[in-house]
């Protein structure tokens, strides 16, 4: 899942970090040759209606900035088209695609994307979050990630971009590795060095308003990416920090999901993992993602929309992190 650190904004959810995205098929009976039915057409139709309405509402991403908007658009839709005929339709039911709490103060969406059978990827997973803040103002938090089978040893992509006013901003974007790098420095040149992502996080440091950040969380920090950017960005205006995102958040993030999804989506003859070592890598990614929905959610979803709706769509997510196959 994607991880939203816990970032000390001034929010109800300072002390706890969110895992915002952060988580059948049918016959038709053929018809009589002299006779036309109406099911037989408009199911695939309406299907097809179905799977793109949700999708709209996901990327409607409707609280952030029109920059914050495009970014994940593009984001979303460069993974979307990239791996398209590799991912299976969304079939999450309307009320885990769209949720809220009952004071109408907390507002979200969960788009979620399983891979083929025959596909690395394991599933993709969006979010976006909208809470009210009893001070004033709003968090928003919108979050894409991805996640690959134990066929292969690729690391996974994950990026969150938290606001809590229209002049900040938090930015957490890796390609979190899924071996030991001390153990596999062949692992640490294919993904970390050959591929430059250093470059990018040295290009949003050259922004006079970037800061670093910290994660409070040791174990988030544990399972990060030596090249990870976490960054809190600061402006003085409102148009500045929409200037940040495009000119600037913008693009090292498109160039970091640019290299995921030409160095990692895809696997290549020589890649797949032995057969001895991929009940290891299910275990860990199983372990990882199990951690991940403790850290992330089980404390915050829970004030934010209640205890009811919090379990329906932590039980979904858990559906999916549990399911890798290989």
């Amino acid at each position: 899942m994607a991880v939203v650190f816990s970032h000390g904004l001034s929010s109800p959810l300072s002390s706890s970090s969110f895992l915002t995205a952060s988580l059948q098929s049918s016959s038709l009976t053929r018809p009589p040759s002299n006779s036309v039915s109406v099911s037989a057409f408009t199911t695939p139709f309406r299907m097809e209606l179905d799977n793109n309405e949700r999708r709209r509402k996901f990327i409607e991403f409707p609280y952030v900035s029109s920059s914050h908007k495009k970014l994940m658009v593009d984001l979303v839709s460069m993974v979307e088209t990239r791996l398209d005929s590799q991912l299976l339709p969304c079939t999450l039911p309307p009320d885990v695609q769209y949720y809220q709490n009952q004071s109408d103060t907390s507002h979200a969406s969960l788009h979620i994307r399983s891979g083929h059978p025959s596909s690395p990827i394991d599933f993709i997973l969006g979010s976006w979050i909208h809470c009210q803040l009893p001070t004033g103002g709003a968090l928003n938090i919108t979050s894409l990630s991805t996640y690959l089978k134990s066929s292969t040893d690729s690391p996974n992509f994950f990026m969150d971009i938290i606001r809590s006013s229209p002049t900040s901003l938090v930015l957490i974007l890796d390609i979190p590795p899924r071996r030991d790098l001390a153990l596999y420095p062949d692992y640490l040149k294919k993904y970390y060095e050959d591929t430059n992502l250093e470059a990018q996080r040295q290009v949003l440091e050259k922004v006079p308003e970037f800061k670093p950040y910290f994660s409070p969380s040791l174990y988030i920090r544990a399972f990060v990416s030596p090249t990870v950017i976490t960054a809190r960005i600061e402006s003085d205006s409102v148009e500045r920090m929409e200037e940040i995102i495009q000119d600037h958040v913008g693009v090292v993030a498109k160039q970091v999901l640019e290299t995921w999804l030409d160095t990692c989506a895809v696997v290549e003859n020589g890649d797949e993992v032995d057969e001895n070592e991929r009940e290891y890598l299910q275990k860990r990614d199983l372990l990882v993602r199990s951690k991940t929905i403790e850290i992330d959610l089980a404390s915050s979803l829970p004030r934010l929309f209640g205890p009811e709706t919090a379990d329906r769509i932590i039980t979904t997510i858990q559906k999916y992190s549990s399911a890798s196959s290989s």
